[in-house]
C-alpha cells in the first residue's frame, strides 16, 4: 500500500497490501515519527481519531478496533488522543481539529467503497485534508518505523490513560450548535409541510441527520427502515454509493411512495457526500446530479447570505470554489453577482486548503462544491459535508415549497438566468496502467508529431490543459496555473462550441473518468438542442480519444 494525499485505502486482510492490524500500527508508527518532527507541541495540543462502521469478520480487521490502535500508538508516546467512543461522520475529524485547535486528525472509513474496504484519512492542524510534501513525509517516515514498538497491541492500556479523552458529547454539542448559524429561516421550518425520507445506506448518518433537522427545528426525516442502523455488510444494496443512482435508492423511493413523500436524502456510509432526489409530477424520481445540487445550494447560500449581507461592497471579498472537473455553474453566478469564483484541483483537499488560505486572510467562502455529491456549505468544516449537505437541501426545499416552487423548478429558473450548465459524466475501468499510459500518449502525440489533436470528430478544439505535462495552450507562456502531477493523467480540452471536456485517471480506483459540460450563456433556452449535442460531443470523445475497441476498456455496468 501506498500511503498518499488521500492516506490509504485497501480491502481489509492478511498481508502487507492490506488493511489490517499490523499495516494500522506501522502506518500511525509513521505518522507520530511526522508529527513530532513538525510540531514542538504535539505533546500539548494531540490528535483527535474517530471511525465509521466497517468490520471484516474474516480477518477480525474492522475500524473501531484501527482506530484503537492507532490510538495505542500515540498515547504510548506521550500524545494526547481524543478518540471518539462511537462511529461518527467523516466531517466530525476536520471540525474537531478545527475546533480543538489539534495537530492532526485520522478517520478510519472507507467511505462509499465496497465493504471488503477500509482506508485511513488523515487531517493536518489546519483542518483540512493533507496535500504535498506530507504524503511523501509521512510515507518515508512510514517506511522508517516499520517494527512494532513495545505494546503496539495493546490497546487495553488506553483505557485508563489521562492522555485518552472522548470528545464524542462536546463536539456533537458543538458541532450542532455552530450549524445553527446556517439556519436562515426557522419560522418557515417550524410550519414546513414538506416530507422528507432519508436513507445513510447501512452507515453512520441516521442519527446525525436527524439531530440535524432537529437544530434547524425541522420535523424529523423518515428513515428507510432496513438501511438506517450500521450494518458492514451492506445488505440491501450493490455498491454503498449513493453517486450510482437509482439503484441505491431503491427502497427509499419505495417508502416515499408509502408516506407520500416528495424529497429523498440519501448519505453515503460515512456521511460526507449526499445524493437528493425528487418526485416530479409525471410520477418519475428525478436523482440530481452532484452539479445539479451545487447549483442549487450555491444558489440558495448565496441568496441567503446577500439577504443578510445587502451591502455590495462585501461581494469583492467573498467566495466561492469548485474543483476542475465540476460544473462552471458557480462562475456565472458569480460573474452576474460580482462575487469572486476559483477553481481548484480535483479533490476537497485543495478546495479545503485554499478555503482556508482565504478565510486567514478575511475572506468569506460561502461554498464548495465538486461533481462527485461533495458539499462544503459551512466553512467550519473544511471538507465534503453530507450532513450540513442534507439539513440545507432540507431548509432549502421547504423554503421553496411556500413559494409553490419544486426544486427542479429552482433549478431550471438558475439554468434561465444564467444560462445553461448541462453535464454528462462516466468512465471506463482499466486495470492495466501500461494501457492507460499509450491512450493518454496517443492524445500527446495525435498526429506523429507530438501535437495534441484539433479536433474530436466533428467538434472542434480551441484550448488544450495538460495537467500531467503542465501544458496550456489559454495561457500566453504556454504553462498551466494550477499544479501539475506526473503521477496522474489528467487532459482537459476546450470546444470552439462552449463545451468543455476532462479525461483523468482515479486515484483510488480502476478507473479512467470523463466529464463533459456545455456552457450556454443566458437565453439560449433550448435546452433539447443543447442535450443532443453534448450527447454528440461525448460519443465523439468515446469513439475518438477512448477507442475502448483498440484499449480493451470496459464501458461504466448500467
Amino acid at each position: 500500500m501506498e500511503f498518499g494525499t488521500a492516506g490509504l485505502r485497501a480491502p481489509m486482510g492478511a498481508g502487507i497490501s492490506r488493511m489490517n492490524d499490523l499495516t494500522i500500527i506501522q502506518t500511525t508508527q509513521g505518522f507520530c515519527r511526522y508529527l513530532e518532527k513538525q510540531f514542538s507541541d504535539l505533546k500539548q495540543r494531540g490528535v483527535v481519531i474517530s471511525f465509521d462502521a466497517r468490520a471484516h469478520p474474516a480477518s477480525g480487521g474492522s475500524s473501531k478496533r484501527f482506530a484503537r490502535l492507532a490510538a495505542t500508538a500515540f498515547i504510548s508516546q506521550g500524545v494526547p488522543v481524543h478518540l471518539f467512543s462511537d462511529i461518527t461522520p467523516t466531517p466530525f475529524v476536520p471540525y474537531t481539529v478545527s475546533h480543538l485547535k489539534l495537530c492532526a486528525g485520522i478517520m478510519i472509513t472507507a467511505s462509499h467503497n465496497p465493504k471488503q474496504d477500509n482506508g485511513y484519512k488523515v487531517y493536518w492542524d489546519n483542518g483540512a485534508q493533507i496535500i504535498s510534501p506530507h504524503d511523501r513525509g509521512i510515507s518515508q517516515a512510514i517506511e522508517e518505523n516499520l517494527e512494532p514498538w513495545p505494546q503496539a497491541w495493546e490497546d487495553s492500556l488506553i483505557d485508563g490513560s489521562p492522555l485518552l479523552h472522548n470528545p464524542s458529547t462536546s463536539i456533537s454539542n458543538d458541532y450542532f450548535e455552530d450549524l445553527k448559524k446556517y439556519c436562515f429561516h426557522r419560522s418557515v421550518n417550524k410550519e414546513s409541510k414538506v416530507k422528507f425520507v432519508h436513507t445513510s445506506v447501512h452507515g453512520v448518518g441516521h442519527e446525525f441527520v436527524q439531530l440535524a433537522f432537529k437544530a434547524f427545528d425541522l420535523a424529523p426525516p423518515e428513515a428507510v427502515p432496513q438501511q438506517k442502523d450500521p450494518d458492514p455488510e451492506f445488505p440491501t444494496v450493490k455498491y454503498p454509493n449513493p453517486e450510482e443512482g437509482k439503484g441505491v435508492l431503491t427502497l427509499s423511493f419505495a417508502l416515499a411512495d408509502k408516506i407520500k413523500a416528495k424529497i429523498i436524502l440519501a448519505n453515503d456510509p460515512d456521511a460526507d457526500r449526499l445524493a437528493v432526489a425528487e418526485k416530479q409530477d409525471s410520477g418519475e424520481w428525478k436523482v440530481f446530479s452532484g452539479n445539479e445540487l451545487g447549483a442549487l445550494l450555491g444558489w440558495w447560500l448565496f441568496t441567503s447570505w446577500r439577504e443578510k449581507n445587502p451591502d455590495r461592497s462585501t461581494l469583492k471579498d467573498t467566495y466561492m470554489l469548485s474543483s476542475t472537473v465540476s460544473s462552471k455553474i458557480l462562475r456565472a453566478i458569480a460573474l452576474k453577482e460580482g462575487f469572486h469564483f476559483e477553481e481548484t484541483l480535483t479533490g476537497f483537499k485543495w478546495m479545503g486548503n485554499r478555503a482556508k488560505q482565504l478565510i486567514d486572510q478575511g475572506k468569506t467562502v460561502l461554498f464548495a462544491f465538486e461533481e462527485a455529491i461533495g458539499y462544503m456549505c459551512c466553512p467550519f468544516v473544511l471538507d465534503k459535508d453530507g450532513v450540513s449537505a442534507a439539513v440545507l437541501s432540507a431548509e432549502l426545499a421547504s423554503f421553496l415549497a411556500t413559494k409553490n416552487l419544486s426544486l427542479s423548478q429552482q433549478l431550471k429558473a438558475i439554468y434561465l438566468e444564467y444560462g445553461y450548465h448541462i453535464t454528462k459524466a462516466s468512465y471506463f475501468i482499466c486495470h492495466d496502467q501500461g494501457t492507460i499510459q499509450k491512450l493518454f500518449g496517443n492524445l500527446r502525440n495525435y498526429d506523429g508529431k507530438n501535437n495534441y489533436p484539433k479536433t474530436c470528430g466533428k467538434f472542434e478544439i480551441s484550448a488544450i490543459r495538460d495537467l500531467t505535462t503542465g501544458y496550456d495552450d489559454s495561457q500566453p507562456d504556454k504553462k498551466a496555473v494550477l499544479p501539475t502531477s506526473k503521477s496522474s493523467q489528467m487532459i482537459t480540452f476546450t470546444f470552439a462550441n462552449g463545451g468543455v471536456a476532462t479525461m483523468r485517471t482515479s486515484g483510488t480506483e480502476p478507473k479512467i473518468k470523463y466529464y463533459a459540460e456545455l456552457c450556454a450563456p443566458p437565453g439560449n433556452s433550448d435546452l433539447e438542442q443543447l442535450k443532443r449535442e453534448l450527447d454528440e460531443l461525448v460519443s465523439a470523445l468515446e469513439e475518438h480519444f477512448f477507442q475502448p475497441q483498440k484499449y480493451n476498456l470496459q464501458p461504466r455496468a448500467e
